[in-house]
């Protein structure tokens, strides 16, 4: 072994040692800053709903932001956008497709009627952002608006709603324990420390191993970093499936989809507008479009059965599966 392959395999281990420990410390760093954000506001008397809202919307979508955030902030925008749009991916192929192969995941009306509408919109939105192969500061600005729009519906159709999943779900409040204000305040802001610096760790080593690789930022943001960060989905999906509370696996996931469009894809619009190659419209773009609309069919299904089977989680399985060894072909002949 040269000195030099030594050098690459020490440089390897160390990265992917940063990556494991980013990741890491940017999961826990989210759930106490939940924490500390939902008791914050309780102590300052700010409205329930308004808490509930800021906890779906980072309960879902906090490490692809803060991971986009930093990704920005060094230039690396293509890992950024490639984030958010894997996530959406490894979203529906990944984490739905394993929870729907342990336990068939039926669709309420609520989903089908509001959620499901919505995610296909901002889908096609997010589209026609990527159109011009670049994204600017128009783009991010439209986003942000449609997350305001997202958010404002969120509250006016559900408050007092006690039998609908999203309230279901902003049960978790609940659990929050009762802490004094200096103490919620210590919490938030250290939280929010560690989720900035396991996020600048996390893309460091991100890059740093794309570079060692040979492949790019946008194909690491598409692959490693994008199930890295829905791991977390993962686990409260499949928890929630066997705990045969099917609602919030499937709207954790449709929550967090349009989550990933409307807030983690605004960023690296706004922190640093970038022009992207073709390739990132109609391979991955397409491919996030496409699992959408499958997803879309297993709900409206025309037998009538309106849920996701063992035998369709296993097909989202491998068309993602299809599209991760297609990601690996044009980036080794690349």
């Amino acid at each position: 072994m040269t000195r030099a392959q030594l050098t690459t395999n020490e440089g390897m281990l160390l990265y992917s040692a940063a990556l494991l420990l980013g990741f890491l410390v940017l999961f826990k760093s989210a759930d106490y800053f939940v924490i500390g954000s939902v008791a914050t506001a309780t102590n300052l008397k700010i409205s329930p709903m308004i808490i509930g809202l800021t906890v779906v919307a980072l309960g879902t979508s906090a490490p692809e932001i803060f991971v986009s955030a930093a990704a920005s902030l060094r230039g690396e925008s293509e890992l950024a956008v490639g984030n958010a749009i894997g996530s959406n991916i490894a979203n529906i192929g990944m984490v739905l497709g394993i929870t729907a192969v342990l336990v068939p995941l039926p669709f309420r009306p609520e989903i089908l009627k509001r959620d499901m509408p919505i995610l296909i919109f901002v889908t096609l939105c997010a589209g026609a952002a990527l159109i011009d192969y670049k994204l600017g500061m128009w783009d991010g600005l439209l986003l942000l608006a449609g997350l305001v729009v997202f958010l404002w519906r969120i509250a006016a159709e559900h408050y007092g709603n006690k039998d609908d999943p999203v309230i279901e779900e902003l049960a978790e409040i609940e659990e929050v324990p009762p802490m004094t204000t200096p103490r919620s305040l210590v919490m938030l802001l250290l939280s929010l420390l560690f989720l900035l610096m396991s996020a600048e760790l996390l893309v460091w080593a991100v890059t740093e191993i794309a570079k060692t690789m040979g492949v790019s930022e946008l194909v690491i943001g598409l692959t490693v970093v994008a199930v890295g960060t829905s791991l977390p989905e993962l686990v409260v999906s499949v928890t929630s499936a066997l705990k045969n509370q099917t609602d919030l696996a499937i709207g954790n996931i449709i929550g967090s989809n349009i989550f990933n469009i409307l807030a983690v894809l605004a960023i690296p619009c706004m922190l640093s507008p970038t022009q992207f190659t073709p390739e990132l419209l109609w391979r991955d773009y397409g491919t996030m479009l496409g699992m959408t609309l499958l997803l879309v069919a297993y709900a409206f299904s025309f037998l009538g059965r309106g849920k996701i089977t063992r035998i369709e989680g296993a097909t989202l399985i491998l068309a993602w599966a299809a599209y991760l060894f297609m990601l690996y072909r044009t980036s080794v002949h690349h």
